[in-house]
This record gives structure tokens, sequence and C-alpha cells, in this order.
């Protein structure tokens, strides 16, 4: 290590990327003492919490707060501010989301005050995070560093989250509403087709603009993105997003939550039909007089610093991290680093030392990812080596990132309450059965692996080349927790492709079957195919015939671990409650 360089001052991004508003905790204070006092009804504290970002868990008494990280971006004391959170008053740790942000669990409603608080003066907001509203709004974490993309699509989504955040609509919908802007419109790496709103970059004749898509989702109705624009300049970004807004508030079911998305409206009417609602809307908003895009000041690209003074030699294993986790960037002499955290976790101390590292090593900002990981940009490529020995000494220098072994899970039963299965209690089994065996993530590097524990897909099981669903059998009157396993999920040029459903798979038997499609593929790819195109096209007889074996569970084949779920130690049941994140 050196500190003989001088260390980055974030403070002048603190403005940029604010987004709170001390009013928020005021006001929920307010409506806290009145709930208190009895004078505003449960169902009402509950719609009204959950705007304001705290949500509700299966354990009596205790709160999950989310942040939202507008684009996935943070800077070094908004790392500090969840680092006092996590260690005060959470469980000395933040999770990160498959959505750009970051949870913190089992918080006493009596702390919440003081929590919110900590986070606002740190310019971080939960306000819409959840509830039916318009939730964080993503975008590419290699935006303005990728050599693919279009163009910088960072300063759009500031604009349309300033625009929509705290507006008349956008917390009073039928259900929640997600945006998502991607750099190219051939590379989603955003996810945005299953999003109810996805701004795709697009350039024609050297004018900026956007492919649109609306109504994308997962869940029990699976649907890509329909088109709704081919090119459309990026002048328009506020009006369409505000018009798509204000049509879903007004065709949107407001009756039953379970098919209120943007998606299941598009379903009902048709397309066509929808088109003509959200072209009324596009009338309305022109008729006000527009919404005139003003972009947020983004400051200058930094130059990168010729070598001044001695880095430590690089690690033994640097190589290997080198290879899944450092990526050159369209600057040159800078590269980003991605930072592999395990489950999404990150530990008080280990916020404390990324905001150290990110003013040392980089330009002060950090970006979160949809598979729960950071990204630090604008790091010298001559420094990364240092970088990456810091990263190691705070047990932040795990290899392999988005790779196979990197494996997506939402909190399952650990907290939620529609939760089925512990689903990072695979996460953990799978993770650590992949870092143990680096010959089978090199027979597919790149295949996703996402776990869900219960249909809603918040790991977002369904587009991963390899998902899992949280299920239960019964084998003699006993729970025994099972996965549902899909195959061939995925993102292209032309969208999402949802995997398909194989079989149901005893948790405990979910390696093996693992290994052996692993196997399936290294024997049967096409030259260079890639791992989720190949899941894709395979007979699903063929993948149901490898483990049918692991899919049948006879009474004396059971062992006493077959009735315990993965991570706990108490015999398996299914305990589902009145879920919060459809309320």
């Amino acid at each position: 290590m050196s500190d003989s360089l001088p260390i980055q001052d974030s403070s002048h991004d603190a403005g940029r990327l604010s987004f709170a508003n001390e009013k928020d905790v005021d006001q929920f204070v307010a409506m806290l003492e009145r709930f208190e006092d009895g004078t505003v009804t449960p169902d009402d504290w509950r719609a009204f919490r959950l705007v304001n970002g705290v949500y509700g868990q299966r354990q009596d008494d205790v709160m999950m707060i989310r942040v939202k990280f507008p684009q996935g971006n943070l800077n070094a004391a908004q790392l500090e501010a969840m680092a006092e959170v996590a260690e005060k008053y959470a469980t000395g740790k933040g999770h990160l989301t498959t959505r750009q942000n970051v949870q913190f669990h089992f918080v006493k409603l009596s702390d919440s005050e003081t929590a919110l608080r900590i986070l606002g003066e740190a310019g971080l907001t939960t306000k819409e995070a959840c509830g039916n509203a318009v939730r964080n709004i993503t975008a590419s974490p290699y935006a303005g560093i990728d050599a693919n993309e279009l163009f910088d699509v960072t300063p759009y989504g500031q604009a349309t989250t300033r625009h929509l955040l705290r507006g008349p609509y956008s917390s009073t919908l039928p259900r929640k509403f997600k945006i998502a802007f991607a750099g190219n419109y051939q590379n989603d790496d955003i996810q945005a087709a299953i999003n109810d709103l996805a701004f795709l970059a697009r350039v024609e004749n050297g004018v900026r603009g956007w492919k649109v898509l609306a109504g994308g989702g997962l869940s029990t109705l699976r649907r890509t993105g329909v088109l709704v624009h081919e090119f459309v300049p990026v002048e328009e970004t506020l009006e369409i997003a505000e018009a798509m807004v204000r049509t879903f508030h007004r065709i949107g079911n407001r009756k039953d939550k379970h098919k209120a998305r943007l998606k299941w409206a598009i379903q009902k009417l048709g397309y066509e039909t929808f088109l003509a609602e959200y072209r009324k809307d596009r009338e309305a908003v022109a008729a006000e007089g527009g919404r005139p895009l003003v972009l947020p000041e983004q400051g200058p690209a930094p130059l990168p610093a010729e070598p001044s003074v001695i880095e430590a030699s690089p690690l033994p294993e640097y190589e290997r991290f080198a290879r899944g986790n450092v990526r050159k960037q369209k600057q040159p002499g800078f590269s980003s680093v991605s930072v592999r955290l395990v489950l999404g976790d990150a530990t008080a101390e280990q916020f404390r030392a990324l905001a150290r590292l990110i003013r040392t090593y980089a330009e002060g900002e950090i970006r979160a990812t949809n598979e729960q990981n950071f990204i630090i940009p604008f790091v010298a490529s001559w420094r990364v080596p240092s970088l990456h020995r810091e990263l190691v000494a705070v047990g932040l220098g795990k290899p392999d990132a988005f790779s196979i072994g990197d494996v997506v899970s939402c909190p399952g039963s650990m907290s939620c309450k529609l939760a089925v299965t512990a689903s990072r209690g695979l996460a953990t089994l799978l993770t650590d059965h992949l870092d143990a065996h680096p010959e089978l993530v090199a027979k597919a590097p790149d295949l996703s692996i996402k776990i869900s524990g219960c249909p809603n897909g918040c790991g977002q099981h369904y587009s991963g080349g390899i998902g899992f669903q949280g299920g239960v059998r019964k084998v003699e009157g006993k729970a025994v927790p099972q996965y549902f396993l899909y195959v061939g999920g995925g993102f292209d040029a032309e969208g999402a492709k949802f995997g398909r459903l194989a079989c149901k798979i005893p948790a405990r038997r979910v390696p093996v079957a693992l290994e052996r499609l692993l196997e399936l593929y290294a024997k049967e790819k096409n030259g260079d195919e890639k791992p989720e195109v190949f899941f894709q096209r395979v007979e699903l007889a063929k993948v149901q015939a490898l483990v049918k074996d692991l899919t049948e569970m006879e009474p004396a084949a059971a062992t006493a671990d077959d009735f315990v779920d993965l991570g706990e130690t108490q015999a398996f049941e299914v305990v589902l409650q009145e879920g919060e994140c459809a309320a």
C-alpha cells in the first residue's frame, strides 16, 4: 500500500448525489406519532411507511429500511452513513438488492427516525423505495465508462429521478413502477426489458434518442417490455416518463393487487388500446407545456495521473482477480474494479473501508450493480494491484465477479413474509461449492445463477441462465424444502428470455443437479455457444432425464437433513404471512 498520494475529496459530489429532503423524515415522525396515539389506522400507517422505505419483516417489532441509490451512484460520505446505520441500528451489515438499493434488516421501529436522519444528512433517501410508487430508477453501472455504450445515460436517469420523485402521481399508483436506463439498445446490461418503463440508448443520424419499452416484469406473469417507441429524441425523456406514470395511475388495477402491475393492464387492454391510452397522456403533458429536459451537470472526466509512487507488487491471486473483476474503461489509463459481495452483504467495517479506498484510489464514487456487487470506477490502471491488496485485507478481494460463482439471491425467509424457503442458504451452499471446485466454474464461467425464495422472483430467478425458486414437498407428511429448476433465462437484443421450468429438486440435492447441468453444457454446446443460449434451446426432456433420480424422494431415501432448510437448524415448515411488497 502507498498513502503518499492525496486523498480524493468527494464533497463536491454531495449535491449531485443528494436526493434527500429533511421534510420526509419530519413527516414520517409525525405520522408515526399519530399511529401510536391511534388517530391513524394500521392500514394507513403501513401504506405511508412503505412509501417512505420502511418495510415490515416476518419478525415482530422490527423493520427493514430500504435506501435508494438512483442510477446506482454513491459517494464516500454516503458509505460512511450506511456504516453507522448498519452498526448502530441493524445487524452490523447492509444487503445490496437487485435494484441498486441497500436494505438494513432488523431495525427497531423506535430507531427508524434516527436511522433515517443519519441517511438523509448524507443525501440518501428512502422515499418511494417501497410501496405503490415509482421505485428506484436504475441505470447501467458502467454508464459513462463503457466503450460499447452509445452515450452516458446517467444524467438522463438523474433528471428523471428528480422530476418524478415526490411527484403528484409517484406514490399513489396502483402498484410499484420500475424504470431503467441502458446505454445501448442492443446490450441490455441493466435488465431494462423487465421494467415497467425502459429507456435504451439509440443514435440515429447523430441524434441521441431512445428505444422505449413498457410493461416488462417477472413473477407470475413474465413479460418482456412491449415496444412504445422505436426511436424518440432524448429531449422527450421527461414527457415520456411522466405520461407513462400517469397512464398507469389511470388504467391500473386498484382492486386486485396481484394483477395490478402495468403488464397486467397491457394484457387486459391489448397492445394497441394501451398505446392509445398512453398517447392521451402524452398529449395532455404537451398541452400543459411539455417537460423541458434540463440535465444535471456531471463535471469533466478525470485525467489519469502518471505513476508517481512505488506501489507494492501484486498479490499471487491478483491475476485471477484481474480476469474477472477489472475492466478497462473507455477513458485511457483508467479501469473499473468490481467488488464482489457474497450474497450482496457488506459489513459496517467494509462500508467504511470502501469509503476510504474510493477516496484514495479513485474519484470518491462507487456504483451498485443489479448483481448485488459494487463497481469502483476511475481507478488509475497502474494502481489496481494495490487497490486489490487493500480489498483483500478487508475481505472484499473475492475474484470471479459476475461469474457463475457470483450467485444472486433474495433475502428469503430470513426476513420476507412471503418467502417459502431460506434462499440465502441455497446461495451460500452453491457459492461455497463453486468456490471449492474451480473446475466446475471453468465449464461455464459466464452462466448466471439466481435464486428466489418464492414465485415473486425478487432474486430474478426467471431471468437467470439457471434459476431456482423455493417450494415445498411432503414426505410422509413432513415438509421438505425444494427448488423449482428453471433453465435458459437471460437478455439479448430482442429483450428478456425467461427460464423454462424443468423440475423440482429437494434443496440439498441442488449442487449435484448443477454439476450435471454444467457437464451437459460442456459436452453438448456448439463451439463458443453461451450457456444461456444453450439452456434456451436444450430439450427439457433431456434436462429432466438428467436429474430424474434427484427429483424423486422415497421415504427410505430421505435423510434427517432433508427436513431442515439450508442454513437453519429447526425442522422445516412453511410460515407465510401477508406480504407488504404487494401492499
